[in-house]
């Protein structure tokens, strides 16, 4: 009679090293950043909203003014860059579902990192280099709140 080796014991040839499961990764990271996601629109939408005046107060200043505290600033960064990707990883799992052509399914995907990875950025670069008062430019321009000169 052949004897059968336990499963994991060692006795079986030799394994192929593992591949980090990417599918696996993507679908953990759409639960763990839908819940961030659901926290920070939230908070959003109760600051910019209910709180103060309501819609009607949103306008420059209301901007300047909360990217001026460095709290919102890590805030609309998080909910920024988790929104792009969460919907990022969500059209490549669309695009792999649906496209069957090889060529296609690689171009739509690289279109998508590709404007997932832009947006990003100029994001980031808006929110971090954002000044509501520029020296050296029409102070006609400027807002009420910034310093003539």
């Amino acid at each position: 009679m052949t004897a059968i080796p336990v499963p994991r014991s060692g006795d079986t040839a030799p394994r192929k090293k593992r591949r980090v499961n990417w599918e696996k990764w993507g679908w953990i990271y759409m639960r763990v950043s839908g819940v961030f996601l659901v926290v920070l629109i939230f908070g959003h939408l109760f600051v910019n909203l209910v709180s103060g005046e309501g819609v009607k107060a949103i306008d420059f200043a209301f901007v300047a003014g909360k990217w001026a505290n460095p709290f919102f600033v890590v805030w609309d960064t998080l909910l920024l860059w988790l929104a792009l990707i969460h919907g990022g990883n969500g059209m490549r799992t669309l695009v792999n579902d649906y496209a069957n052509n090889r060529t296609l399914r690689k171009v739509l995907l690289i279109a998508i990192l590709a404007s997932t990875v832009i947006l990003i950025v100029l994001g980031t670069l808006v929110i971090y280099t954002f000044d509501p008062c520029p020296t050296g430019g029409d102070a006609s321009l400027l807002p009420d709140f910034c310093k003539a000169g």
